[in-house]
């Protein structure tokens, strides 16, 4: 039987799903289930620095006596203190109770809490961390170098106060993808996760209002992780990849592995149908193994990457008039 065993961001894995940080993962009897389903890790989910200066503020408006700066002062820092203490004791409890990677993920915009909650979620004892980071250049006077400094910056500030693993997920807006991974990986980080998920607006034409877009993902989402997966994974030898989003079956795991991730991650597939699909994706990806005869990830992994390719322009963008010509 073929084994599924992988390594990520140094730590070893019994197999490369690692269910994606989200709601998901939010307390220890869930973590739980995803470990019975076979999950190889767990990403937790995010601790928002901005959700929590938003719960301050909250708390600051709705309260009596807040005119007086002693009192704000204490419950922003009681508010902030008591998040973060919740999370630190989240990763303490799976760390304590599991037995597979615990993954802590941070998602901040002031410098200091950055380093900060790097520290504190190190020394509570997660496995790896996470760094969140999603950042929108609206400014039209800017350069591009300018946008991706923040990410190398943050990337370079962490890996210098944590001594456990840091990767980086990254959202597809660059000019250069490929040269911001490799700059990341230059900064510290062991690894990116392609790609984040983030907030979509949408409009609302009869009420004339903001909405929301879809929050989960379509499994035709997994192509544009397939190609710069399958990109970046020959460009950068020096980083691990985690491939998410449009990650709904077991196929699209092996798929992924193809192009040259290390590791698949689950997130919007696992709201649909529950810790199961884990089990399910693993047994999937453990047949397709012993059919084709592969005794183990290693053994396939990067095998339809770019550079695998007879003709890798097939993972490039210029082929698009190739194939659809003929739509007219």
């Amino acid at each position: 039987m073929a084994k599924l065993e992988t390594t990520y961001l140094g730590l070893k894995l019994k197999n490369p799903v690692i269910v994606g940080s989200s709601g998901l993962t939010i307390s220890l009897d869930k973590i739980r289930k995803f470990e019975e389903a076979g999950a190889g890790a767990v990403v937790l989910k995010s601790l928002f620095e901005e959700q929590i200066t938003h719960e301050i503020d909250h708390a600051i408006y709705q309260g009596a006596g807040m005119d007086y700066p002693e009192a704000v002062d204490y419950v922003k820092n009681y508010a902030r203190n008591h998040r973060v203490s919740e999370y630190l004791e989240l990763i303490r409890q799976a760390k304590a109770e599991t037995n597979i990677p615990i993954i802590a993920s941070i998602n901040c915009y002031s410098s200091d809490e950055w380093t900060d909650f790097a520290q504190q979620i190190e020394r509570a004892g997660a496995d790896a961390l996470e760094l969140n980071l999603f950042i929108i250049n609206t400014d039209k006077n800017s350069n591009a170098s300018t946008y991706e400094d923040v990410y190398y910056r943050i990337a370079s500030t962490v890996t210098q106060v944590v001594s456990i693993p840091v990767s980086m997920k990254l959202g597809y807006y660059f000019s250069n993808l490929v040269a911001v991974v490799d700059k990341l990986s230059v900064c510290g980080a062991k690894g990116v996760v392609l790609f984040n998920r983030f907030y979509e607006p949408d409009i609302d034409v009869n009420n004339l209002t903001i909405t929301t877009a879809n929050v989960l993902s379509s499994s035709s989402d997994i192509s544009r992780s397939l190609r710069w997966t399958a990109i970046v994974s020959d460009k950068v030898r020096n980083i691990d990849i985690s491939a998410s989003t449009g990650v709904h079956d077991g196929d699209s795991v092996i798929k992924l592995l193809l192009a040259g991730a290390t590791t698949v991650q689950v997130c919007s597939a696992l709201y649909k149908k529950g810790p199961e699909l884990i089990t399910e994706m693993i047994g999937r990806l453990q047949t397709w193994m012993d059919a084709k005869g592969f005794d183990s990830i290693e053994r396939f992994r990067g095998l339809m990457s770019y550079a695998k390719m007879q003709n890798p322009a097939v993972y490039e963008r210029v082929q698009f008039m190739k194939h659809f010509s003929k739509y007219e």
